[in-house]
């Protein structure tokens, strides 16, 4: 293709990528050598934890054209999704007896929904051009979704290691199409963080050691998602009532002011997991969780890890007698995991004051 019709199919993909719901659409190339280094250097700190997949996969994340061989542009997609009808977080962080869920996963689950709609876009593209060599992303592959994002001109790495957009700020998903097609690449954003440091001093866990680095051996969203075992004793009263994920350091976010709400009904809230009790939660049984959470992301970590979290955060509530005969009904449960917690939350129960 020549130059002209390439500049004009890039600006075709982009008008096709905001009818189908993305709030913006950028282009960017594979050159990732700074990131690389980052990436090499926080692996060596052992600051991804359990997430093995994050060593095994190593350099493939940097290079986009070694995981997909021929891959010369990374076409990057913005879709937002914090659920316009929600109740407050800021009032359910404060209330010690609800159950906080990061506003990501109230909805249908994000990979789904984002994976459909880029591959309807590379197929569009497809039907314009001709076969091409491309594969959609959604964060289920080693890609390095914020460094590409920032290259295509989405917004830049907030200190917290997330994207930000000035119109949209950080409440979005990220998704990837590789393509072989050399199309006309966008200018990156420059960073518009200046002095702020909110996100670090609001952190529960101090996960945000430095600007830019976090240790998600410390982090809310690792504790509750990724980390298979116990959560520390010394995290577990810093948890507070967050039973799966955390969002803390971009509720405090300024740029997060002029953030926009989803606009698909798929991230609208379910099973009222924005205004949920810890003590209703934690007597769903298997059955319960599995079929609720049909569609959610949340299901992934399964109800043995979900009766954990919900049993740290009861440990943390205020002190009553309900929440003392919830943890007692789950204190013969099968699984140790779920024991241990559950003993630990009885403890703190008691010597609450």
């Amino acid at each position: 293709m020549h130059e002209h019709d390439l500049t004009r199919l890039a600006q075709q993909i982009k008008q096709w990528g905001y009818e189908l719901g993305f709030a913006a659409v950028g282009i960017g190339d594979c050159e990732l050598n700074s990131a690389e280094t980052g990436l090499i250097a926080w692996l060596a700190q052992g600051f991804h934890g359990e997430m093995d997949y994050m060593a095994v996969h190593g350099v493939k994340r940097s290079r986009p054209a070694v995981l997909v061989p021929g891959t010369l542009r990374i076409i990057s997609a913005r879709l937002d999704y914090f659920p316009p009808a929600a109740a407050d977080p800021h009032a359910m962080l404060s209330d010690a007896d609800a159950a906080y869920v990061s506003r990501y996963a109230l909805g249908r689950d994000y990979h789904k929904v984002l994976r459909n709609r880029l591959q309807t876009l590379a197929e569009k593209i497809t039907a314009e051009v001709g076969e091409h060599h491309f594969r959609v992303f959604t964060d289920s592959a080693p890609v390095l979704e914020v460094e590409l994002a920032t290259k295509s001109g989405l917004g830049w790495r907030g200190k917290h290691t997330l994207l930000l957009n000035r119109q949209h700020g950080s409440w979005f998903f990220l998704g990837e199409i590789y393509t072989d097609l050399p199309l006309p690449v966008d200018a990156p954003e420059a960073g518009h963080c200046g002095s702020c440091e909110a996100c670090l001093d609001i952190c529960p866990t101090q996960a945000i050691v430095a600007p830019y680095h976090l240790d998600a051996r410390r982090c809310i969203s690792y504790l509750t998602i990724e980390l298979k075992g116990s959560i520390p004793l010394e995290l577990r009263p810093l948890l507070g009532n967050r039973i799966y994920g955390c969002d803390d350091c971009q509720l405090v976010c300024p740029w997060n002011r002029f953030a926009q709400t989803a606009t698909l009904p798929d991230f609208g809230v379910r099973n009222g997991l924005d205004s949920a009790r810890l003590a209703d939660l934690f007597f769903w049984s298997e059955a319960d969780f599995n079929e609720r959470l049909a569609g959610s992301p949340i299901r992934r970590i399964g109800h043995e890890r979900w009766l954990r979290n919900i049993a740290v955060a009861l440990g943390n509530a205020s002190r009553s007698p309900e929440i003392v005969s919830a943890l007692g009904s789950r204190l013969e449960h099968p699984s140790a995991l779920v024991r241990e917690h559950v003993a630990w939350a009885l403890e703190q129960q008691q010597t609450a004051p």
